[in-house]
């Protein structure tokens, strides 16, 4: 599967990886698998504590009671478990972060890109949304998501 191209109704990329906050804690194990009968959400976004990321993750922890029981909410970035613990508890997030230090996440969802900031070219993760059904199969996707608007479109999805 070329994962660049990712589309709605094929399976979701199978993943396995620490989840850190809400009912894990300092971190537990969780894979895919685990969820088949549930919706998924994965929103991929790129730093712990940025204004940007900040604004999304503290947008979904004030929308968190329109989620909650409709679908396991997972935030992932390439940042540290450490790094994870801080931005949680700085902002009373709700919901678990993924630990992708290794970016296999990054990389199976097609959201680690090239990108560019005041004409430099780096690689980084596109601010990406991925609603999985209880079959396994992608139900939506969201790219290169604005923060302020992201519960709304997320809940479209639902």
């Amino acid at each position: 599967m070329n994962v660049a191209l990712l589309q709605v109704g094929e399976m979701a990329p199978a993943f396995s990886a620490i989840a850190i906050g809400g009912r894990y804690g300092n971190g537990t194990s969780v894979s895919l698998e685990q969820f088949i009968g549930k919706t998924v959400i994965l929103y991929f976004y790129p730093k712990d504590d940025t204004p940007g990321c900040t604004l999304q993750a503290c947008g979904l922890r004030d929308a968190w009671s329109r989620f909650e029981g409709k679908a396991e909410i997972f935030g992932v970035s390439v940042d540290s478990g450490a790094s994870h613990r801080k931005f949680i508890a700085k902002h009373s997030l709700p919901f678990p972060l993924l630990v992708d230090e290794g970016r296999e996440l990054v990389n199976s969802y097609g959201v680690w890109v090239e990108k560019s900031m005041y004409g430099r070219k780096f690689m980084g993760t596109e601010r990406s949304t991925f609603v999985i059904a209880p079959d396994g199969r992608l139900k939506g996707i969201l790219r290169k998501v604005k923060p302020a608007g992201h519960v709304e479109e997320l809940l479209v999805l639902l």
